[in-house]
């Protein structure tokens, strides 16, 4: 957006009669054009525009098979259609409105599939969500029941949506509740929620005059199992909640039509050290190497922490510009003698900090609020209920990637420290958030442009929703009781599975052991039972019983005999009742195991 700055007039829009502009007047929105002209002029003094990233445009189908992939569900579709057994656990878990938000999309890529003949095996939507047990007349897709969490698999509607009002710890009617103090339900699904109280208008406010007083006093009530917060569940179990809080956001915004089309950048080159223009990602990988544990960049933190050296009760504190040649200056000595421990901080004075602090936002290659959700964070705006604006806004945070999250929780809580002091900066919730809506939404670098005559209605509706971020900022890091469930439920059927498996391994280790074991005592036993009985009727009345060993040979035997005797013949060999004659050599025991059952004599034999 071009302002002509040679002109007295800030070159604003021409003002679109709308609910936005009923809540906020022109004069309200002087600080955000001020901040849009100042965001020009520092672009014009630097000579330089930011690398449009590219966004590619997707084709269609592949906006959904993207959705079904993120969410981890690809294999509804594809190479792999029809081997459910990966995602049976997460359909399993999914409430009502989840599921027709899957369901939904799987019939896209179904159909867009089917246009392309593509050679893949595409299961039928009815082969995945469960159909209701109705007479056996033809069902629609309409009537498909998908995977739902209640016990009760045939209640009406009605008793549906009296259930969810039902539900332990649901929302408490507007008229118990004043407007000061209203729950936020984390026990039921946000989606089923608004599916359940599409109609009734007591969650809105009401219109009027802009003021931070008007904003509900959103607030959590206490769960007997605490509070669960990002950065309190392990690795595996965020992944999964991420998976989750996508099916879910995609599900309230199914409700009211809004469609939530998450971008895919294509990567540009882009810088790989420095300070400003530099990935989040690669920003703190390198500051980590310094300081290893820390979240938010260290030129991001030193920033803040200038800021609020200078006191926060400075009027105008982010409105007010530095000097700009100043700031230009300060950029390029930050970029050379940041890492070094060599630049001069009492030289940055505190308005300088904060219009830093803002181009290192400005600067990022991607928009902290990520390519891929900044649109939705922007149509958060059309949701018809504040409260649903809230938990949209909950669900979009848990989306955010890590160092993205972070770094935005850092911004919130200070900008939050600056309203505090607004009885002396002249900075409220309004002010703050006016100022910072360009820095965090107009990202230039998606080139992205309004048309003049909407621009104002755009501008109202995001700083609305960057209000909303700054007053329910602790609001927003909480993860809904529900999701927790669901991932607990995920869990339990997952270590079922591999407690089976577990079990299978454990009873295969012990067949092979017993077997093994039993091949020991078999040979063991044979062993023993090497013993053959020995007859030589010219020498003893009496057989003998003579235990075969390894070494044992043919001499011996016939030795043990003559040994008992006093006189000794010529020659007396083994004979076997073939009248084999055996070598005086002959390894007895392993003839033995080649014939267990032969019948051992001894013969005289004239030599």
């Amino acid at each position: 957006m071009n302002h002509d700055n040679s002109k007295k007039s800030s070159g604003k829009p021409l003002l679109d009669h709308s609910d936005s502009q009923d809540s906020l007047d022109e004069l309200s929105m002087n600080d955000y054009w001020k901040e849009l002209e100042i965001i020009n002029e520092t672009r014009s003094d630097n000579n330089e525009e930011q690398e449009a990233v590219v966004v590619k445009e997707p084709d269609e189908g592949e906006l959904e098979e993207e959705w079904l992939k993120e969410a981890g569900l690809s294999n509804l579709f594809g190479d792999t259609a029809g081997d459910s057994q990966e995602s049976i656990v997460v359909l399993t878990t999914l409430t009502r409105t989840q599921a027709a938000a899957v369901q939904k999309r799987v019939e896209t890529v179904t159909q867009t599939m089917r246009k392309k003949n593509k050679q893949y095996q595409v299961p039928d939507v009815r082969d995945i969500f469960k159909q209701q047990n109705e007479s056996n007349e033809k069902k629609t897709v309409n009537e498909l029941r998908p995977v739902r969490t209640k016990e009760n698999k045939d209640e009406t509607q009605e008793e549906q949506n009296e259930a969810l009002h039902q539900h332990t710890g649901d929302i408490i009617p507007r008229e118990d509740v004043p407007m000061t103090e209203m729950d936020i339900n984390l026990e039921v699904s946000f989606s089923e929620q608004a599916a359940g109280l599409k109609d009734d208008p007591s969650g809105m406010v009401p219109k009027g005059k802009d003021d931070d007083t008007l904003l509900p006093n959103y607030r959590l009530p206490k769960d007997k199992t605490g509070t669960t917060r990002v950065g309190d569940l392990a690795p595996q179990d965020m992944k999964k909640i991420h998976v989750l809080a996508l099916i879910e956001l995609t599900a309230l915004f199914d409700i009211f039509g809004i469609e939530l089309k998450p971008q895919k950048a294509i990567k540009n080159k882009i810088k790989e050290s420095g300070l400003f223009g530099v990935p989040l990602s690669v920003l703190l990988e390198q500051d980590q190497k310094r300081v290893p544990g820390i979240k938010v960049p260290l030129v991001f933190q030193k920033l803040i922490s200038q800021i609020e050296e200078g006191k926060l009760e400075t009027e105008g504190l982010l409105r007010i510009p530095g000097v700009a040649a100043r700031i230009k200056n300060l950029y390029q000595e930050l970029e050379a003698k940041f890492y070094e421990g060599t630049f001069n901080w009492e030289n940055v004075k505190q308005h300088d900090a904060a219009s830093l602090l803002k181009l290192f936002i400005r600067e990022l290659p991607q928009p902290l609020l990520t390519v891929e959700y900044l649109k939705a964070f922007q149509d958060v705006q059309k949701l018809p209920k504040k409260k649903q604006q809230l938990q949209a806004l909950n669900l979009l945070v848990l989306l955010l990637p890590e160092v993205n999250r972070d770094t935005l929780k850092a911004l919130l809580e200070f900008l939050q420290r600056v309203i505090d002091h607004r009885d002396e900066n002249k900075m409220n919730l309004k002010n703050v958030a006016m100022v910072m809506t360009p820095n965090l939404f107009m990202f230039h670098g998606l080139g992205y442009k309004t048309i003049e005559q909407n621009e104002f209605v755009m501008a109202a509706g995001t700083a609305g929703v960057m209000g909303f971020m700054i007053k329910f900022q602790n609001l927003l890091w909480t993860i809904p009781t529900f999701l927790v469930n669901q991932v607990r439920k995920q869990n339990t059927e997952s270590q079922k599975k591999e407690r089976k498996e577990k079990a299978m391994r454990k009873l295969l280790k012990k067949m092979a052991y017993d077997r093994e074991k039993h091949e020991k005592q078999d040979k063991s036993s044979s062993d023993l039972k090497c013993v053959i009985r020995v007859q030589a009727p010219h020498l003893s009345k009496v057989s003998m019983a003579i235990q075969l060993t390894e070494e044992l040979k043919a001499s011996d035997i016939v030795g043990r005999f003559l040994s008992q005797k006093r006189y000794m013949p010529a020659c007396l060999p083994f004979f076997l009742p073939s009248e084999r004659c055996l070598d005086d050599d002959t390894y007895m025991k392993a003839l033995y195991q080649l014939n267990p059952n032969a019948e051992w004599v001894i013969k005289s034999k004239n030599c």
